[in-house]
Protein backbone atom coordinates (compact mmCIF):
# COMPACT_ATOMS: atom_id res chain seq x y z
CA UNK A 1 0.00 0.00 0.00
CA UNK A 2 1.35 3.24 -1.04
CA UNK A 3 2.06 5.87 1.36
CA UNK A 4 -0.42 7.83 1.90
CA UNK A 5 1.07 12.03 2.83
CA UNK A 6 -1.41 14.64 4.41
CA UNK A 7 0.58 18.12 4.36
CA UNK A 8 -1.07 21.20 6.51
CA UNK A 9 -0.02 24.50 6.80
CA UNK A 10 1.29 24.81 10.25
CA UNK A 11 1.53 22.14 13.35
CA UNK A 12 -1.99 22.69 15.03
CA UNK A 13 -3.27 22.25 11.63
CA UNK A 14 -1.46 18.93 11.60
CA UNK A 15 -2.71 18.29 14.58
CA UNK A 16 -6.32 18.65 13.32
CA UNK A 17 -5.81 16.90 10.28
CA UNK A 18 -5.21 13.65 12.23
CA UNK A 19 -8.01 14.51 14.89
CA UNK A 20 -10.67 14.48 11.59
CA UNK A 21 -9.16 11.92 10.47
CA UNK A 22 -8.88 9.15 13.60
CA UNK A 23 -12.58 10.82 14.05
CA UNK A 24 -13.68 9.45 10.80
CA UNK A 25 -11.65 6.39 10.87
CA UNK A 26 -12.47 5.07 14.48
CA UNK A 27 -16.62 6.43 13.85
CA UNK A 28 -17.19 2.65 12.67
CA UNK A 29 -14.98 0.02 14.77
CA UNK A 30 -16.26 -1.61 17.56
CA UNK A 31 -13.15 -1.50 19.27
CA UNK A 32 -10.18 -0.50 18.81
CA UNK A 33 -6.43 -0.97 20.34
CA UNK A 34 -4.09 2.71 19.63
CA UNK A 35 -0.29 3.18 20.69
CA UNK A 36 0.32 6.51 21.99
CA UNK A 37 3.45 8.96 20.82
CA UNK A 38 4.91 11.53 23.03
CA UNK A 39 6.00 14.65 21.43
CA UNK A 40 4.60 18.15 20.89
CA UNK A 41 2.51 17.97 18.06
CA UNK A 42 1.07 15.02 20.34
CA UNK A 43 0.58 17.52 22.97
CA UNK A 44 -1.86 19.61 20.64
CA UNK A 45 -3.67 16.48 19.31
CA UNK A 46 -4.69 15.79 23.00
CA UNK A 47 -5.78 19.08 24.03
CA UNK A 48 -7.99 18.87 20.73
CA UNK A 49 -9.58 15.43 21.50
CA UNK A 50 -10.19 16.64 25.28
CA UNK A 51 -11.84 19.78 24.26
CA UNK A 52 -13.19 19.31 20.61
CA UNK A 53 -13.64 15.48 20.34
CA UNK A 54 -14.80 14.65 23.94
CA UNK A 55 -18.47 14.00 22.79
CA UNK A 56 -17.75 13.28 19.31
CA UNK A 57 -16.03 10.13 20.01
CA UNK A 58 -17.08 6.70 21.60
CA UNK A 59 -13.92 6.76 23.60
CA UNK A 60 -14.77 3.30 25.61
CA UNK A 61 -14.12 1.34 22.87
CA UNK A 62 -10.76 2.92 22.85
CA UNK A 63 -7.91 0.81 24.53
CA UNK A 64 -4.63 2.85 24.68
CA UNK A 65 -1.00 2.02 25.02
CA UNK A 66 1.98 3.84 24.22
CA UNK A 67 5.08 3.19 21.76
CA UNK A 68 7.67 3.91 24.03
CA UNK A 69 8.16 5.20 27.59
CA UNK A 70 10.77 7.06 29.30
CA UNK A 71 12.05 4.87 32.40
CA UNK A 72 10.49 8.02 35.23
CA UNK A 73 7.49 7.59 37.28
CA UNK A 74 4.36 8.75 35.97
CA UNK A 75 4.16 11.58 37.76
CA UNK A 76 7.33 13.13 36.03
CA UNK A 77 7.37 15.66 33.57
CA UNK A 78 9.44 13.73 31.01
CA UNK A 79 6.37 11.06 31.38
CA UNK A 80 4.91 10.55 28.02
CA UNK A 81 1.69 8.90 29.68
CA UNK A 82 1.93 11.60 32.20
CA UNK A 83 1.36 14.14 29.17
CA UNK A 84 -1.59 11.93 27.55
CA UNK A 85 -3.00 11.38 31.03
CA UNK A 86 -3.10 15.61 32.14
CA UNK A 87 -4.35 16.65 28.99
CA UNK A 88 -6.53 14.34 27.44
CA UNK A 89 -6.98 11.14 29.32
CA UNK A 90 -8.28 12.42 32.01
CA UNK A 91 -10.82 14.37 30.46
CA UNK A 92 -12.98 11.86 28.66
CA UNK A 93 -14.11 9.64 31.52
CA UNK A 94 -12.46 6.58 30.14
CA UNK A 95 -12.65 3.30 32.48
CA UNK A 96 -9.23 2.77 33.62
CA UNK A 97 -9.14 -0.65 32.17
CA UNK A 98 -8.90 0.96 29.07
CA UNK A 99 -5.61 2.80 29.54
CA UNK A 100 -2.56 0.41 29.01
CA UNK A 101 0.31 2.39 30.75
CA UNK A 102 4.58 1.28 30.42
CA UNK A 103 5.58 1.29 34.18
CA UNK A 104 8.55 3.50 33.81
CA UNK A 105 9.54 3.48 37.59
CA UNK A 106 9.81 -0.49 37.42
CA UNK A 107 13.45 -2.24 36.48
CA UNK A 108 13.14 -1.61 32.51
CA UNK A 109 13.54 -5.47 31.33
CA UNK A 110 11.33 -6.67 33.70
CA UNK A 111 8.91 -4.33 32.33
CA UNK A 112 9.66 -4.87 29.09
CA UNK A 113 8.50 -8.36 29.38
CA UNK A 114 5.44 -7.48 31.19
CA UNK A 115 3.90 -5.02 28.79
CA UNK A 116 4.76 -7.50 26.02
CA UNK A 117 2.24 -9.91 27.79
CA UNK A 118 -0.26 -7.00 28.55
CA UNK A 119 0.12 -6.05 24.66
CA UNK A 120 -0.50 -10.90 23.72
CA UNK A 121 -3.48 -10.38 26.51
CA UNK A 122 -5.09 -6.61 24.97
CA UNK A 123 -4.06 -6.71 21.40
CA UNK A 124 -5.25 -8.84 18.38
CA UNK A 125 -2.89 -10.90 16.54
CA UNK A 126 -2.08 -10.91 12.93
CA UNK A 127 0.40 -13.29 11.42
CA UNK A 128 1.56 -14.37 14.34
CA UNK A 129 1.74 -11.11 16.44
CA UNK A 130 0.40 -8.49 17.99
CA UNK A 131 -1.49 -5.91 15.44
CA UNK A 132 -2.36 -2.55 16.73
CA UNK A 133 -5.48 -0.71 14.92
CA UNK A 134 -3.62 2.33 15.00
CA UNK A 135 -0.02 3.50 16.29
CA UNK A 136 1.08 7.10 16.45
CA UNK A 137 4.80 7.98 15.94
CA UNK A 138 7.16 10.53 15.47
CA UNK A 139 10.48 10.87 14.51
CA UNK A 140 13.52 12.69 15.74
CA UNK A 141 16.38 15.34 14.63
CA UNK A 142 18.59 11.88 14.13
CA UNK A 143 15.73 9.99 12.73
CA UNK A 144 14.79 7.95 15.67
CA UNK A 145 10.95 6.65 15.80
CA UNK A 146 9.25 5.35 19.13
CA UNK A 147 12.68 5.19 21.50
CA UNK A 148 14.53 2.94 18.57
CA UNK A 149 17.83 5.42 17.85
CA UNK A 150 19.91 4.97 14.92
CA UNK A 151 22.69 2.95 17.10
CA UNK A 152 20.24 0.39 18.43
CA UNK A 153 18.95 -0.04 14.80
CA UNK A 154 19.10 -4.49 16.04
CA UNK A 155 15.78 -3.37 17.83
CA UNK A 156 13.76 -3.11 14.36
CA UNK A 157 14.23 -7.14 13.95
CA UNK A 158 14.34 -7.81 17.53
CA UNK A 159 11.77 -11.02 17.90
CA UNK A 160 10.72 -9.51 21.31
CA UNK A 161 7.55 -7.30 21.35
CA UNK A 162 9.29 -4.61 23.96
CA UNK A 163 12.73 -3.76 24.09
CA UNK A 164 15.01 -1.18 26.24
CA UNK A 165 16.61 1.89 24.57
CA UNK A 166 19.08 4.44 25.87
CA UNK A 167 19.39 7.52 24.94
CA UNK A 168 22.75 8.29 22.94
CA UNK A 169 23.62 11.31 24.53
CA UNK A 170 21.46 11.63 27.97
CA UNK A 171 21.92 7.46 28.51
CA UNK A 172 18.21 7.58 29.62
CA UNK A 173 16.78 4.23 29.98
CA UNK A 174 13.46 3.62 27.75
CA UNK A 175 11.36 0.73 26.99
CA UNK A 176 9.79 0.90 23.30
CA UNK A 177 7.91 -1.16 20.83
CA UNK A 178 10.36 -3.04 18.56
CA UNK A 179 9.83 -2.92 14.85
CA UNK A 180 8.47 -6.26 14.94
CA UNK A 181 5.06 -5.00 16.34
CA UNK A 182 5.51 -1.49 14.63
CA UNK A 183 5.04 -3.13 11.53
CA UNK A 184 2.46 -5.14 12.21
CA UNK A 185 0.19 -2.60 12.63
CA UNK A 186 -3.03 -2.03 10.48
CA UNK A 187 -2.51 1.77 10.63
CA UNK A 188 1.13 3.97 11.27
CA UNK A 189 0.82 7.41 11.37
CA UNK A 190 3.68 9.52 11.87
CA UNK A 191 3.43 13.03 12.64
CA UNK A 192 6.14 15.46 11.81
CA UNK A 193 6.41 19.07 12.13
CA UNK A 194 9.03 21.55 11.73
CA UNK A 195 11.97 22.51 9.10
CA UNK A 196 14.78 20.85 11.02
CA UNK A 197 12.85 17.51 9.81
CA UNK A 198 12.14 18.30 6.48
CA UNK A 199 15.75 16.64 4.58
CA UNK A 200 14.49 13.17 6.83
CA UNK A 201 11.65 13.65 5.95
CA UNK A 202 12.54 13.84 2.00
CA UNK A 203 15.13 11.03 2.19
CA UNK A 204 12.58 8.90 3.73
CA UNK A 205 9.93 9.03 1.91
CA UNK A 206 11.44 9.56 -1.46
CA UNK A 207 13.79 6.80 -0.35
CA UNK A 208 16.96 8.03 -0.91
CA UNK A 209 20.18 6.55 -0.82
CA UNK A 210 21.57 6.34 2.64
CA UNK A 211 18.05 6.92 4.17
CA UNK A 212 18.04 3.16 5.66
CA UNK A 213 20.54 4.88 8.45
CA UNK A 214 17.48 6.16 9.79
CA UNK A 215 15.38 3.83 12.11
CA UNK A 216 12.21 5.76 10.85
CA UNK A 217 12.65 4.69 7.65
CA UNK A 218 12.27 1.43 8.38
CA UNK A 219 8.33 1.25 9.38
CA UNK A 220 6.64 0.28 6.28
CA UNK A 221 3.72 -2.03 7.90
CA UNK A 222 3.70 -5.70 5.90
CA UNK A 223 -0.43 -5.38 5.73
CA UNK A 224 -1.07 -1.90 7.07
CA UNK A 225 -1.79 1.16 5.55
CA UNK A 226 1.30 4.44 6.70
CA UNK A 227 0.48 7.45 6.64
CA UNK A 228 3.00 10.78 6.86
CA UNK A 229 1.27 14.34 8.62
CA UNK A 230 3.43 16.95 7.90
CA UNK A 231 3.52 20.99 8.07
CA UNK A 232 4.56 22.64 5.21
CA UNK A 233 8.09 23.11 6.79
CA UNK A 234 8.56 19.49 7.33
CA UNK A 235 7.50 18.44 3.70
CA UNK A 236 9.59 21.52 2.14
CA UNK A 237 11.68 18.94 0.10
CA UNK A 238 8.76 17.14 -1.34
CA UNK A 239 7.67 19.14 -3.79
Amino acid sequence: MPTQIHIAETAEQVAEDFAHFFADWVKDKPMVTVALSGGSTPKVLFRLWANQYQDNIDWEKAHFFWGDERCVPPGDEESNFKMAHDLFLSKIGLPQENIHRIRGEANPEEEARRYAEDILRNVASRNGSPSFDMILLGMGDDGHTASIFPHQMELLSAEALCGVATHPVSGQQRITLTGKVLNNAREVAFLVTGQGKAQKVEEIIKGKEGSQRYPAAHIEPTHGALHWFTDQAAAAGLG
